[in-house]
């Protein structure tokens, strides 16, 4: 195996981060030593992992090998996605307008507000008494 031939990045969202390593292959999605069905039981977040293969219309011509952790099933099958778009890119520049248009090099820095002092959530009070 050629080292030059591996693609590497890092996808992230809300608090999950995923290493990916892409490289030509069969097609074959392997996430923390599992096939990608098995990590992903929703249909939802297999489609939204499979979303940069489709755009780029590659599509079974890469092996992906992901390790993924922290935050959720949305999160982590959101950083996923983002990191298999930066791979894709690393491997061919190419690439970047069908990615970009659709969105996929974009990270969502969408976190959950941190819980504030004197106040019952980030933004929730606790109820005013007046007497």
């Amino acid at each position: 195996m050629n080292t030059a031939d591996v693609a590497i990045a890092t996808g992230k969202r809300k608090n999950a981060v995923a290493r990916v390593q892409l490289k030509p292959g069969t097609g074959q999605i392997k996430i923390n030593d599992r096939p990608f069905e098995a990590y992903f039981p929703r249909e939802v977040h297999r489609i939204q992992i499979l979303q940069p293969f489709e755009a780029t219309s590659t599509m079974g011509k890469f092996d992906v090998s992901i390790n993924v952790q922290g935050g959720g099933e949305m999160g982590q099958a959101g950083a996923v996605r983002h990191g298999i778009a930066k791979a894709l890119l690393l491997s061919d520049a190419a690439r970047r307008e069908n990615l970009r248009k659709q969105g996929l090099l974009t990270r969502d820095s969408r976190v959950k507000e941190r819980k504030k002092y004197g106040q019952k959530g980030a933004r929730r009070r606790f109820q005013f008494s007046k007497r």
